[in-house]
């Protein structure tokens, strides 16, 4: 069904309010488009403001209007592909250099303690002016480099016998958190302001 262009504006104008500005989700060298495509329809739905991924397979073409047409993004995204800045690095020192020259700070997510700083999801805070949330690879998780060159790391509690999560499950539980934070705090700041 295709939605009429003054509907989707409308729409668009309605959410701007919600989006969450300076906020990235970072994918390190994924392997299944389907997972790709979930973690991009998790970043739109809510309201990540950009999707960088790690790909030195070349799997992903540079042009993100090339990434927008692909069906193998379109489909599993469910056209979120279409609504969502998406970047692409041929390997994590350069999305790295990339964040850090535009005064990102870097966390990532992991099912196993890493790094200096190691939080549970909810009690960590997400309210940097500009933040990046790296995910790592389905099968060996986030790299070295990556949580060098992070602030932390978070984990989300597991309670059964698995002890991680699908790319698309992780990243949408993650993001959550992190938006809602940011969100909250955006609310506070602007009713702190008015208040002025």
């Amino acid at each position: 069904m295709e939605v009429d262009k003054t509907d989707a504006r409308k729409r668009a104008d309605e959410i701007k309010p919600y989006r969450c500005k300076n906020l990235i989700a970072v994918l390190e060298y994924p392997m299944d488009m389907k997972n790709i495509g979930t973690v991009i329809r998790n970043v739109n739905a809510l309201g990540v403001e950009k999707t960088y991924i790690v790909d030195p397979r070349n799997s992903l073409p540079d042009d993100w209007q090339e990434m927008r047409e692909r069906k193998s993004l379109s489909k599993p995204s469910v056209s979120a592909i279409k609504w969502s800045f998406v970047k692409r690095f041929n390997s994590t020192e350069d999305c790295l250099a990339h964040l850090v020259k535009n005064r990102f700070i870097s966390i990532v997510t992991s099912p196993h303690v890493k790094g200096k700083d190691n939080f549970i999801l909810h009690e960590a805070d997400y309210t940097q002016p500009k933040l990046a949330v790296w995910f790592g690879n389905e099968s060996r998780g986030i790299s070295d480099l990556a949580v060098e060159g992070s602030a932390f790391c978070v984990s989300i509690p597991m309670f059964g016998m698995i002890e991680s999560l699908n790319l698309g499950t992780t990243s949408g539980i993650v993001l959550y958190e992190v938006t809602k934070q940011r969100r909250e705090y955006q609310e506070k700041y602007k009713r702190a302001n008015r208040g002025h």
